[in-house]
């Protein structure tokens, strides 16, 4: 099954003056479709190292979605970032040509060279639809340009999911089940986590400590997470284990 990661890109998210919003939905959109993210990676803008990023991820193989620095102000490298690490020219795409033309119709502009160089975009890339205002993103073998405006991002990257990589939809289904280990120590359960994660292969075991306050004990996120069939019976190993280690739990809701 291929592996998705996501590149979030502003000087405006890593200075604070906006909050990411992509995250969250992105896994939402992923999650819908039975997929999820091995990875996620804030950058700046900053071109020498969106180059380095986008050298190391296209040799990945991994499907990318990219969220930001597209446009054609001072401050947006990510088109020529991506032209750069894939070692080919940037060129006007004639989809993206006629998508712009369109949209500058429908407002009763001009086509200006700056409006067109919206469109110039890595030799050999495919446009993605931009259903709010028709200004393409654009994807280059299995990465995915995007705005970094989530009212187009977000419909957009789901039209790539759907066009392009249905094929994995579900295919990768999974769940989870956890118990919370009241009072519970991670060291004196690693073992029993290890033999878990030996005896079903696939599986992933973890674990999330809560210290505790005033108004919640302090326990242990203990679970499970994987193929179906395997959760329900690796839980029932956890909460058997925990058990013999004189510890109490509840199941996770």
């Amino acid at each position: 099954m291929r592996t998705y990661g996501l590149i979030i890109i502003g000087d405006e998210i890593m200075r604070g003056k906006r909050q990411d919003k992509h995250l969250a939905r992105f896994i939402e959109i992923l999650g819908a479709r039975g997929l999820h993210f091995s990875w996620v990676q804030y950058l700046g803008d900053e071109r020498p190292r969106l180059i380095e990023t986008l050298q190391r991820t296209l040799a990945s193989g991994d499907v990318v979605f990219s969220c930001g620095g597209i446009g054609v102000t001072p401050d947006d490298h990510t088109r020529q970032a991506a032209a750069a690490a894939a070692g080919v020219p940037l060129e006007l795409n004639p989809d993206a040509e006629r998508e712009i033309r369109a949209r500058m119709a429908e407002m009763g502009q001009p086509v200006t060279p700056a409006r067109l160089e919206l469109g110039t975009v890595p030799a050999g890339s495919r446009i993605i639809p931009n259903p709010f205002n028709r200004i393409p993103g654009f994807s280059y073998r299995d990465h995915h340009f995007l705005p970094g405006f989530p009212q187009m991002a977000w419909p957009m990257a789901e039209w790539v999911l759907d066009s392009y990589y249905a094929d994995d939809f579900r295919q990768g289904a999974e769940t989870e089940a956890a118990i919370l280990v009241w009072d519970g120590l991670e060291g004196t359960m690693l073992d029993l986590m290890r033999q878990t994660e030996a005896d079903f292969p696939g599986l992933i075991v973890f674990s999330l400590p809560t210290f505790g306050s005033e108004t919640v004990r302090r326990h242990v996120e203990l679970g499970v997470r994987g193929e179906p069939a395997a959760v329900a019976e690796a839980i029932e190993v956890l909460k058997a284990g925990v058990t013999a280690l004189g510890y109490q739990y509840d199941i996770k809701a």
